[in-house]
């Protein structure tokens, strides 16, 4: 009868009897039940499987009995056996007769036009046999049984090609001829197509059989020839199958396999990278010199970089150090690979990279590394002085090496000037180790060749590392980059020609912008040099077209955005000395977009620079303000001039007392400003609220109404604030400002009554008073004085002028 899926049957089958000969009963062990293979006699007789009778009488030792016949309980003088070498003689005459008449059966049953069940019978009884006597493999192969269970595979039932595949495991095991057949035609690749289409046990039974192939040395590169064979099988190593015996298998199979440097590389081109770092490792010479070229192409994950760096990061570092110049290479190529991640990077520092790849990079002399390897030994390093490392822990950084460097970057080509300008980024940003750079080149007087980059336009990459790193170092040599900038304005177009690029918003055009803003705002001689090429226009345009979101760049657009502003702030600077500046803010209308970005919240910096450019503009109004042309009064008649009536002008600033406006006069109450200026005051950024106090202390200057500044002020709330700020004493500075402000706030008597019982102002301004610098504590004395904490004795004494 036919079994379920597995296909088993029983032996008694009328079709596989037929020509076969009878079991004698001669031929059973009493024990085991089944057809003896070493039968042995007892003292008595009795005629047992080996193995049986030894087991059976190791019970007896084990339970303290003496030995005795497992039939008759008879107790035995000895435990020895006689091997009954006539009767094994007859069982295997009979075995070898009827596994052929069996053989012979199978071979007629197995042809796909038979029946299932006769198939599948047949298959059962080639397993059996095999298992049983391997001597009758060779009887196969002749028989080109072999060929004919392979043709199975091409049958539309699951349980033939199942039980198949099962059979032709059975029959290679440990028979490389038999493997060899097995191999013929296309058998491989249906057994790799059986991989991905079977049903699970189809797949355990293929790649069963891909195992036992494998371990035939010569039928590996068979396999690994077949299209989508590696592929598959490392996809079920890393797979997460119910059936672990599949993935067990494949594992197996995949180690087998590891023989061939070829099947290596595709396994590793597969994520199965293992191989390949071991032969690295214990390989000869030239296996290692494969296995690392190999792996300087290879696409490798961040996680994967970290792993190659763990397991072979010292390998590769000796090759570096080798002197076959193919090694070098090979090696700094793989390390480039692997260091361009963070966590790879510091792993490759730990194992000593740093030192042979500084003296393959600075080296001159015998085995000198050429040209094009020195660009990848300068590549790794600036992947690797760009992951912020302590690099104090390591001889890395002097001065003297980054003069080679800049050395190094005036006399090479641009692609290596490029790589060791990254190198300069990296090590500028970070605080331990820019300063020795600002000073490497403050010493050479390399800031000149270093700006000239900027007007590359064959090469974007040297471009953007060049502007990175004068970004960097803009804020420790704003003023020498300002005298290197201004000496032509190539440079100076260049980097506005950058920034207006009509593109998603780029990290170089962000660079761009903060190289920019860093120069000195005082320099009134570049802010002209910028009105002369037009920067300015370029500015406001980018920063509405961002506002109003035109402008699109995600990542780089906050600090774009704050450079833009920053630079466009430095014109409110020059309003003493340029005419131009004044009429740019006006015909752009500068003041309400710097009131508009006040309200940018989350970006600190913009929100300080606009309230410094409001302080600045609101300054700059009562220059700006007009006066009205009064008529003569009117009178009622000549004898009564007395009487005559002043003519009353209406629409006047409060504090300025002329026609003000936003736009023309830059006046921050015309525009609004002042409320959101107070709003700033509660910022929890000082240097935000430094700014916004200063433009505010802008309305109580000598020359305006301060009394109505005042009276502007407390509209807003503002002097509850400003107050506020005196009592948090958040900083010196902000501690100077606001006693200036206050003491003219208690200049207005109504003011000083209410708040002179406060006893947290008292004490700020008596502490003020006590430990400020002179100016602020004359502020304060004058501020103590209005609400009455010291006497004022001005009008004690005779005016003695």
């Amino acid at each position: 009868m036919v079994g379920s899926w597995d296909g088993s049957h029983s032996d008694d089958s009328s079709h596989f009897e037929r020509g076969v000969d009878h079991i004698y009963e001669a031929f059973i062990c009493p024990l085991t039940k089944e057809v003896m293979l070493d039968p042995v006699t007892l003292e008595n007789g009795r005629t047992f499987e080996r193995e049986a009778i030894e087991k059976w009488f190791k019970e007896c030792r084990d339970s303290g009995k003496p030995p005795s016949c497992p039939i008759t309980h008879q107790e035995l003088s000895s435990s020895d056996v006689s091997p009954s070498l006539a009767l094994r003689n007859t069982i295997e005459e009979w075995r070898s007769r009827n596994d052929a008449a069996k053989l012979d059966i199978a071979r007629q049953a197995l042809f796909l036009g038979n029946s299932e069940t006769d198939i599948l019978q047949a298959l059962m009884h080639v397993r059996q046999i095999c298992r049983s006597i391997r001597s009758n493999r060779h009887g196969m192969r002749n028989s080109q049984l072999i060929r004919m269970i392979i043709d199975m595979l091409k049958s539309t039932s699951h349980k033939v090609r199942y039980k198949a595949l099962q059979t032709l495991q059975v029959v290679v095991e440990g028979d490389d001829e038999s493997k060899a057949i097995v191999a013929e035609g296309d058998t491989v690749r249906t057994l790799v197509k059986f991989l991905s289409q079977e049903p699970s046990k189809g797949r355990e039974a293929a790649v069963s059989l891909l195992f036992e192939l494998s371990k035939s040395e010569a039928l590996c590169e068979k396999i690994g020839s077949i299209h989508g064979a590696l592929i598959l099988l490392v996809g079920m190593t890393s797979s997460n199958l119910e059936n672990i015996s599949i993935v067990e298998k494949a594992d197996r199979t995949l180690d087998n396999m590891e023989r061939s440097e070829e099947i290596v590389r595709q396994m590793a081109s597969y994520g199965r990278l293992q191989p390949l770092l071991g032969k690295l490792l214990e390989g000869s010479p030239e296996t290692k010199l494969s296995m690392a070229t190999f792996l300087g192409e290879l696409p490798l994950n961040n996680e994967v970089k970290v792993l190659v760096a763990q397991t072979v990061g010292s390998s590769l570092v000796d090759l570096m150090r080798s002197g076959d110049m193919l090694q070098r290479e090979a090696a700094l190529r793989a390390l480039n690979k692997i260091s361009s991640f963070e966590g790879s990077a510091k792993v490759l520092i730990d194992k000593g990279i740093l030192p042979p790849l500084i003296k393959d990079l600075f080296y001159v002399g015998p085995n000198n590394l050429p040209i094009r390897l020195k660009e990848v030994s300068a590549t790794i390093l600036a992947n690797i002085v760009n992951i912020g490392y302590d690099f104090d822990k390591v001889a890395l950084v002097s001065e003297n090496r980054v003069e080679n460097l800049l050395y190094l970057i005036s006399n090479t080509g641009p692609a290596i000037q490029c790589k060791l300008l990254e190198v300069l980024v990296g090590l500028t940003s970070w605080p331990k180790t820019v300063i020795l750079v600002v000073s490497a080149i403050k010493t050479s007087g390399a800031i000149i060749s270093l700006v000239q980059f900027v007007e590359v336009r064959e090469n974007d990459d040297l471009r953007l590392a060049s502007i990175k790193l004068l970004h960097n170092l803009s804020p420790f040599m704003s003023e020498e980059l300002a005298i290197a900038l201004s000496g032509t304005t190539g440079q100076l177009r260049s980097l506005i020609a950058i920034i207006s690029e009509k593109t998603p918003i780029t990290e170089e055009q962000a660079a761009a912008a903060g190289l920019l803003a860093e120069l000195p705002e005082l320099d009134l001689g570049l802010t002209q040099e910028m009105l002369g090429v037009g920067a300015f226009e370029q500015i406001i345009s980018k920063v509405i077209g961002i506002r109003q979101g035109d402008i699109k760049g995600m990542r780089f657009v906050s600090p774009f955005l704050e450079g833009l502003v920053r630079i466009l702030a430095r014109i409110t600077f020059a309003f003493n000395n340029e005419t131009r500046a004044i009429y740019f803010c006006r015909e752009y209308n500068v003041a309400s977009l710097f009131i508009h970005l006040l309200q940018s919240n989350g970006q600190d910096n913009i929100q300080m620079v606009s309230a410094m450019a409001l302080e600045n503009l609101s300054l700059e109004s009562r220059n700006l303000t007009r006066i009205p042309d009064l008529p003569p009064p009117n009178y009622c008649g000549s004898i009564f001039s007395c009487m005559s009536r002043p003519h009353v002008v209406t629409g006047l600033c409060r504090i300025h007392q002329g026609i003000c406006s936003l736009r023309e006069t830059f006046c921050l109450i015309e525009g609004g400003a002042v409320e959101k200026l107070v709003a700033l005051l509660d910022h929890e950024n000082e240097k935000v609220v430094e700014a916004a106090l200063a433009a505010l202390s802008s309305l109580l200057e000598d020359g305006l109404d301060v009394e109505k500044g005042v009276k502007i002020l407390d509209e807003a709330d503002g002097i509850r604030h400003i107050l506020n700020v005196l009592i948090e004493h958040r900083t010196e500075k902000l501690r100077r400002r606001a006693i200036w402000m206050v003491e003219r706030i208690l200049r207005i008597e109504d003011i000083a009554r209410e708040v002179a019982e406060e006893p947290n102002l008292s004490a700020a301004l008596v502490d003020a008073f006590q430990n400020a610098d002179f100016q602020t504590r004359q502020n304060a004395e004058n501020a103590l004085k209005h609400i009455d904490k010291i006497p004022n004795f001005s009008g004690i004494f005779p005016n003695m002028g």
